[in-house]
């Protein structure tokens, strides 16, 4: 159901911007870019350097969201034996951007796009992210084409990676691929992400990893109309991702046998943590057996279901402590991303995230036989804290802007009672956490005797924009 628009009030929207400009103040989130920065990028855009390999035979293809104009990835996916060939061409932005330069230098202190739903605060300039670096429909661009050749069962067999110029035939929205395969229209390209993409689902369940399916808190703004709901991703979003991992984990190989390079990782939970997770689970009745392991009770998990929601709410802390590990010579001590059970880069968003480009460009190296730039290795060690950083503040931002669009629209409410369920408990302090499906508002409910996975009504006594806190209590 789509999110129902709610126009909030002058003195509300007087507010609600004043909190958005304190936020962007104290996160030291950048405005304009400067000059220099700005000029650079146009110079490189109209001199868009294409390599010598023509591959715009391919039908590539780009999946984003609605309105995406910083296109990463575009895809193509061709039978090759009793396997498939995956091409997926990622945008070169290493061949716009001059290690040290200006446009270099901006995005080391940016490290990855910023979202609000008013507004975009990118990793670099338009006239690369938004122009001639982005994989936009009937354009020629450069890109480094990763070409991943699988066996039946979807498990890798062989990949290269080069530089080459390609040719996006046509950019769809995930809602438009979900309709053209579900329809049964789907042009061969795209029904094989189906197919390859449930094949890439059963290799992550045979190595043990998981995904929470958990429903995405989505804020929009539109002339002073504001929504927020929770969306839960379609399939295809699902497939298109096991092909962004899929590439992920090609880089990381790469790299761990080339012996230099940057991996995304997570330690792996600790007993203590599953532990909890099974008493959550007794506590809400789902069943888990024994001889059940964490990833497969995941899958047995409904989101619409109030108990299994709270379960998964439960769930998202079992994997903590995210994190980037570089290294020239000997792999990290940890290596592995636990969720993922498996080695694992970023390599797939260049045009809005730092670390993307470094990967491409040293498996580029790698593949070639030739030595990692030294303008790459001089940078490698201070680019994990570089990167959590700027993580860190991408997960305030939009933490806090959501805030700020929950109390804004509860202010809007004629009345103060709302269906909500409890997805946390905190016995000791008296409180928990409380889901609320319109206007989509997670916060904390306070009060005694509350329980874990209750469907409840409760009552709004706490919305404060200028202090940016909101609570609830059982009405």
């Amino acid at each position: 159901m789509p999110a129902r628009k709610v126009a909030l009030s002058e003195q509300v929207q007087v507010e609600v911007a004043d909190g958005l400009t304190a936020l962007r103040a104290e996160l030291q989130v950048p405005d304009e870019f400067p000059a220099d920065v700005v000029a650079a990028a146009e110079a490189a855009a109209r001199a868009i350097p294409l390599p010598e390999l023509d591959r715009t035979d391919l039908e590539l293809i780009t999946i984003d969201p609605e309105g995406s104009r910083d296109l990463d990835q575009a895809l193509h996916l061709a039978p090759d034996g009793d396997g498939f060939v995956v091409s997926y061409a990622i945008a070169d932005v290493g061949a716009f951007v001059e290690p040290g330069g200006p446009i270099d230098l901006e995005a080391q202190r940016r490290g990855q796009t910023l979202y609000a739903p008013d507004r975009r605060t990118p990793l670099h300039p338009p006239a690369l992210s938004e122009g001639a670096a982005s994989l936009l429909p009937d354009q020629v661009r450069p890109a480094v084409l990763w070409t991943i050749r699988l066996d039946a069962a979807g498990k890798q067999a062989d990949v290269t990676v080069q530089r080459a110029r390609v040719r996006s035939r046509e950019q769809l929205t995930y809602v438009q691929a979900q309709a053209e395969i579900d329809g049964g229209s789907a042009r061969p390209s795209l029904e094989l992400l189906r197919t390859v993409g449930r094949l890439r689902e059963q290799q992550e369940r045979d190595r043990g990893g998981v995904s929470l399916p958990i429903p995405e808190q989505v804020t929009a703004v539109d002339d002073h109309q504001w929504s927020l709901e929770f969306r839960s991703p379609l399939p295809v979003e699902g497939w298109n991702a096991q092909i962004s991992l899929l590439t992920g984990m090609a880089a990381a190989r790469i790299m761990l046998d080339g012996k230099i390079g940057i991996l995304r990782t997570l330690p792996p939970a600790e007993d203590a943590s599953l532990h909890r997770l099974r008493r959550i689970a007794k506590a809400l009745r789902i069943p888990w057996p024994d001889d059940l392991g964490y990833p497969d009770f995941v899958r047995t998990l409904d989101p619409a279901q109030g108990p299994h929601a709270a379960m998964l709410a439960a769930c998202t802390s079992l994997f903590r402590g995210a994190g980037y590990a570089s290294f020239a010579g000997a792999a990290p001590e940890q290596p592995v991303h636990a969720a993922l059970a498996t080695e694992y880069a970023h390599t797939t968003a260049p045009l809005r995230r730092l670390v993307d480009r470094y990967v491409g460009e040293i498996c580029l190296a790698l593949t070639a036989g030739e030595p990692v730039p030294d303008w790459i290795t001089t940078a490698l060690p201070e680019l994990p804290a570089t990167m959590q950083a700027s993580e860190q503040k991408a997960k305030r931002y939009e933490r806090e802007v959501v805030n700020l669009v929950e109390l804004a629209l509860l202010r809007t409410k004629d009345g103060m009672i709302f269906d909500a369920m409890i997805t946390e408990v905190d016995r000791k302090k008296g409180r928990g956490e409380v889901v609320i499906a319109d206007p989509a508002v997670e916060a904390a409910v306070l009060g005694d005797g509350l329980r874990l996975g209750e469907e409840l009504k409760v009552r709004l006594v706490q919305a404060e924009l200028d202090r940016g806190t909101v609570a609830f209590e059982p009405a």
